[in-house]
């Protein structure tokens, strides 16, 4: 899937890779990748939702973003701050699709134990597109 992503980002040229941030580009972006019709609904409930951990705890996206993504969270693990996720008052965050693919691949990972779909992925940028 992330060879499939890359190949994507490629073939769409540097263009998308460096957009400022547009969800617009994001969410075409996962609809060419096979999303369709995404749902603020669906991706609040996969960011909120609780599964089992790599040690057995309980995990989910807000384990370590939090509640209120406007603020900052931290990193279960290591301790290390994370930048809040609202778009509201990090407008970087989601400026660089390379980036949003590698924190996706990354944290579905560890918290899903497997990566995304990009309806999946589709479906948690609607809903953080409207903090």
């Amino acid at each position: 899937m992330v060879r499939f992503a890359l190949l994507l980002l490629a073939c769409l040229g540097p263009g998308v890779v460096r957009a400022d941030a547009d969800f617009g580009k994001l969410y075409q972006f996962y609809s060419q990748a096979g999303g369709r019709d995404f749902s603020p609904a669906r991706g609040k409930q996969l960011w909120i939702a609780e599964r089992s951990g790599e040690g057995g705890e309980a995990i989910s996206c807000a384990t370590c973003h939090g509640t209120d993504l406007r603020k900052p969270g931290r990193q279960q693990r290591t301790g290390k701050p994370i930048e809040p996720m609202a778009p509201s008052v990090n407008k970087e965050r989601y400026a660089d699709i390379e980036k949003v693919e590698k924190w996706f691949v990354r944290n579905c990972k560890q918290v899903l134990g497997r990566e995304c779909t990009a309806q999946e992925k589709g479906d948690v940028l609607r809903f953080l597109s409207q903090l």
